[in-house]
């Protein structure tokens, strides 16, 4: 079976379906992972302006493109923890999707979709503060809409530090997968990402992952979980 995960940012994979992604992958199944953004642009200071837009120092400029390699070296590292050799970079901007053409993000997606021609595709919720995520969920969304696309599932994941602070709108789980088993690989996969992992509580920090897959665990009867919501699903047969 083959499995798309399309990210926002590197570790976003992580974040949301690390132990997940090692237990497809130790059961054989092929799962590439697809990074949309840098990760890394959104950081800088420079007078207070955000945008790869604007004009920035150079010396500014040339120490995030330092980073955006640094950090492309983390996720294959982190990636391979997982049984992943399979990830792409499209290197769009980062927390500045919004500035892109929803077009060309689909169709970006669209021809991923048609070369790799996955089964089950999991991506980013909607219900998420991080502009990016939102984005990305409403492009997949069309690229993988049932009449021009042999996807058979859409599942849509939380992203510990984003999906969790859009208070109004809040993510509803209703599928949850035992990473009793993968728990530390999803652990060591996201202390490969030097630049990401954050010290408790931050809900990036290696504690805090765990204390979320035991929430969601108590949740669905198991030790360690992930959670998922259901996008759709297309059976031919029952």
């Amino acid at each position: 079976m083959k499995i798309l995960v399309i990210a926002a940012h590197p570790d976003d994979e992580v974040l949301g379906m690390g132990g997940t992604i090692k237990k497809y992958t130790k059961a054989g199944d092929q799962v590439k992972i697809l990074i949309m953004a840098t990760g890394i642009h959104a950081r800088r200071s420079d007078k207070n302006k955000n945008s790869t837009r604007y004009k920035v120092k150079k010396t500014i400029t040339t120490n995030m493109k330092s980073q955006v390699k640094e950090l492309q070296k983390d996720a294959k590292k982190s990636a391979k923890i997982l049984g992943v050799s399979d990830i792409e970079f499209k290197n769009f901007p980062d927390n500045e999707m919004d500035t892109v053409s929803s077009l060309k993000i689909t169709k970006t997606i669209e021809e991923v979709i048609a070369k790799f021609n996955p089964e089950i595709v999991y991506t980013h919720s909607p219900h998420d503060v991080n502009i990016d995520h939102k984005i990305i969920y409403n492009s997949t969304i069309t690229a993988t809409r049932p009449i021009s696309s042999k996807v058979k599932e859409v599942i849509s994941f939380e992203i510990p530090s984003s999906t969790e602070w859009n208070f109004h709108q809040i993510f509803s789980p209703n599928i949850f997968v035992d990473i009793t088993k993968e728990l530390q690989s999803k652990l060591d996969a996201m202390a490969a990402y030097k630049l990401e992992v954050r010290d408790f509580p931050h809900p990036r920090s290696i504690k805090a992952l765990e204390s979320i897959a035991s929430r969601w665990g108590s949740v669905s009867g198991f030790h360690f979980a992930e959670a998922f919501s259901l996008v759709r699903s297309l059976k031919k047969s029952i």
